[in-house]
């Protein structure tokens, strides 16, 4: 199964055990690699990579010592889901309106209330 990479897709998040190499991904079950929003539906700035790259580096220590398995993968791709929703809702992240199809994924846009 060493040889075997094992990946956790969500729609925002893919996880792979794997490290990347001049462009390609080689399966390395001791190491996973983050590819964040890969239909690019959001504007990111360094801030909301940082913050999402930052909560991927602590459920990695989190997991440290067990198995790379799907649930672990799906887990931590859950998680991550949930930290880029909190960034959305927070306004420290925005939907990408040349995103090749916009369908709000993570929830209708909040506008901020005028005082």
């Amino acid at each position: 199964m060493a040889d075997t990479l094992i990946k956790s897709t969500t729609r925002h998040v893919r996880i792979f055990t794997a490290r990347v190499e001049n462009g390609r991904l080689i399966t390395d079950p001791h190491q996973l690699t983050l590819d964040l929003d890969p239909d690019n539906e959001f504007l990111w700035d360094s801030a909301s990579q940082e913050a999402v790259q930052q909560r991927f580096r602590e459920l990695v220590d989190a997991h440290a010592g067990q198995d790379l398995n799907d649930y672990t993968l799906r887990r931590i791709g859950s998680e991550l889901e949930g930290k880029i929703r909190e960034l959305l809702q927070a306004g420290q992240l925005r939907y990408n309106p040349d995103c090749r199809v916009l369908n709000y994924s993570m929830g209708l846009p909040q506008a901020p209330l005028s005082a």
